[in-house]
């Protein structure tokens, strides 16, 4: 009984644990993603005010929720993450494009952008997340089910 509960602890301890590596590598290499993608980005930071500032924001919270999800991967808890952060994306592209028309001025010369067509692919990608979750958390609560039914 003791070697079965030590056992036990051992099994849980090193799944936390490669849960807590896995969580760690993937908030290190899309921090890695996002540090290389801003230095490609960096020129255009002058023109937009505030964009580096509201790209920090949106990478610090998605990966949060990416390093969440994969410390409670496993429970119906990963499902619910994995929505939130689809409904996160769908809201921060919402906010941050507005209208999805941007007007910029440069000396004597204007420059519109229609990205009407960005912001409605955008969502409908979300949207897909949203359903790809909530048919996981269908699927995994199916899964429990039958567990305890057999």
């Amino acid at each position: 009984m003791v070697d079965e509960t030590n056992s036990n602890s051992k099994t849980r301890l090193r799944k936390m644990v490669s849960r807590a590596l896995k969580a760690t590598i993937k908030g290190v290499i899309l921090y890695a993603v996002y540090f290389v993608l801003m230095q490609f980005i960096a020129p255009v930071l002058e023109f937009i005010p505030d964009f580096q500032q509201m790209v920090e924001i949106f990478v610090t919270v998605y990966i949060s929720l990416v390093i969440v999800t994969e410390l409670v991967s496993g429970t119906i808890f990963q499902h619910f993450l994995n929505t939130a952060k689809a409904f996160f994306v769908i809201v921060y592209v919402m906010f941050l494009l507005r209208t999805g028309i941007f007007g910029l001025t440069v000396e004597n010369m204007s420059l519109t952008v229609d990205v009407r067509l960005f912001l409605v692919l955008a969502m409908l990608v979300g949207l897909l997340g949203v359903a790809k979750s909530v048919m996981q958390a269908i699927d995994y609560v199916n899964e429990k089910v039958e567990v305890t039914h057999i």
